[in-house]
């Protein structure tokens, strides 16, 4: 059988054998949480609590700040102890809400609408929207704006994203073996809000287990189906995904899944809709991955939002050397990070943990236009002249090239024999030109 694919991209080794057989561990709600305001793309939420207020697990604590936003949800019980500056896991300082618990993990009162089936698409976008749920697979872009195309752009098909393409991360794997059910009931929620025919569930050809307890499980859906895909980075991408599944290329400068009439969610966002929409439960846990050689018990744990990436450590009894370097989320499009004193969000898929051997940095040297970055390159860039344009400063020139394209997958510096530090170069472009559209 032929697996499907796209064209470029690299073929890392994956790592996933430290955490791969972990079955998801549910962590006990830890004694304080800190929930980010920024957990997705779009504006920040915006607080409605004041430093002393109770609340109880699931109570809304920041509403949206726009349309494009998410409100946020308290994770354990207890009081708001301070609203302010906090480590973020993407790497920067942001605004968050702290929370010390009472250590009785009272929770909002939920419902089970076993008719749920029935609820109106508004009905259904409404609790999505309420719940604040995101994308968790990604960038975190707000689920219910994204079941929302404007009516001009229909959508036939919904792709749930099972293919966790990057290195060590195996929280969507464990998803999909042990919580099938609500994903495919996820999916079916997806497809009905946005009026789609079609259902296809992508998966990654070193998961045969996942594949076949789907394909069971779809065998008398007739219009939803497994798309058995080539093992290589970054095959999880949306427009990646959309190619190997559809044969449907989403244009470039600027083009959008729903310009093909697609819209991609990940396995983990399906399940939170289908908790928030039959027992309106908002999104205040994920299963998220701890692993790295070092880690002495990695595992897939399934934490409170807000949870330190320290106390996820040391549910894994720690490390057997000294760290070197840790990175929240994956190692390719995750952000290195100073501390571990820094909270999981709702997009947090995955901690790993290296020694200083594993961590060290080559030194740049200059470009020997052998052309790699190219080859990778799943959408076509050209990457080494990209950078060579932002260095020059040629701003006009590196847009042309696609700097506004690129996705920062990584796979050209994965490559690249001179070690250039190709996407913070292109980092660089996107923000002068970001801030020159500004002018």
């Amino acid at each position: 059988m032929s697996l499907k694919s796209f064209h470029g991209g690299i073929h890392p080794p994956d790592f996933k054998q430290y955490s791969k057989d972990a079955s998801i561990e549910v962590m006990s709600p830890p004694a304080k949480v800190v929930i980010p305001l920024s957990q997705h793309i779009g504006a920040p939420a915006k607080p409605i609590v004041k430093i002393g207020d109770e609340v109880l697990v699931g109570q809304k604590i920041a509403e949206a700040g726009g349309f494009v936003s998410i409100s946020m949800h308290a994770s354990i019980s207890g009081k708001i102890t301070k609203i302010g500056k906090f480590n973020h896991p993407a790497g920067m300082m942001s605004n968050a809400i702290e929370i010390t618990g009472d250590g009785e993990d009272k929770w909002i009162e939920l419902v089970d609408e076993k008719d749920y089936t029935q609820l109106s698409v508004d009905e259904i976008k409404k609790r999505i929207a309420d719940a604040g749920v995101c994308g968790m697979g990604g960038a975190g872009f707000p689920t219910h704006v994204k079941l929302s195309p404007p009516a001009e752009k229909p959508i036939d098909t919904v792709i749930l994203n099972g293919v966790e393409c990057e290195p060590y991360l195996t929280a969507d794997y464990r998803v999909m073996l042990e919580n099938s059910a609500e994903i495919l009931a996820g999916l079916k929620i997806f497809m009905k809000t946005v009026s789609a025919k079609n259902g296809v569930i992508g998966i990654e050809a070193n998961k045969p287990d996942a594949i076949k307890i789907f394909k069971q499980l779809v065998k008398n859906e007739a219009n939803i189906s497994v798309v058995n895909l080539k093992l290589k980075y970054p095959q999880g991408a949306e427009k990646q995904l959309i190619y190997a599944a559809t044969k449907r290329k989403v244009p470039n400068k600027g083009g959008l899944p729903m310009d093909v009439k697609v819209v991609v969610q990940n396995v983990g966002t399906a399940i939170a809709v289908y908790e928030a929409v039959r027992y309106k439960k908002p999104l205040v846990e994920r299963v998220i991955t701890v692993s790295g050689k070092i880690v002495k018990s990695p595992k897939n744990l399934k934490a409170r939002v807000g949870t330190f990436y320290s106390e996820l450590l040391e549910k894994c009894d720690g490390t057997t050397a000294e760290i070197g370097k840790v990175i929240s989320g994956g190692p390719m499009m995750g952000f290195a990070v100073s501390s571990l004193e820094i909270p999981m969000a709702k997009t947090s898929s995955g901690v790993l943990l290296f020694d200083e051997k594993e961590a060290h940095n080559d030194a740049e040297s200059v470009c020997l236009r052998c052309g790699r970055c190219v080859d990778v390159c799943p959408l076509d860039l050209v990457p080494s002249l990209i950078v060579h344009n932002v260095r020059y400063e040629d701003w006009e020139t590196a847009e042309k090239y696609g700097t506004m394209d690129c996705m920062k997958c990584g796979s050209c510096v994965y490559v690249c024999p001179s070690h250039i530090k190709l996407i913070q170069w292109i980092d660089i472009g996107k923000m002068k030109i970001n801030e020159l559209r500004r002018k």
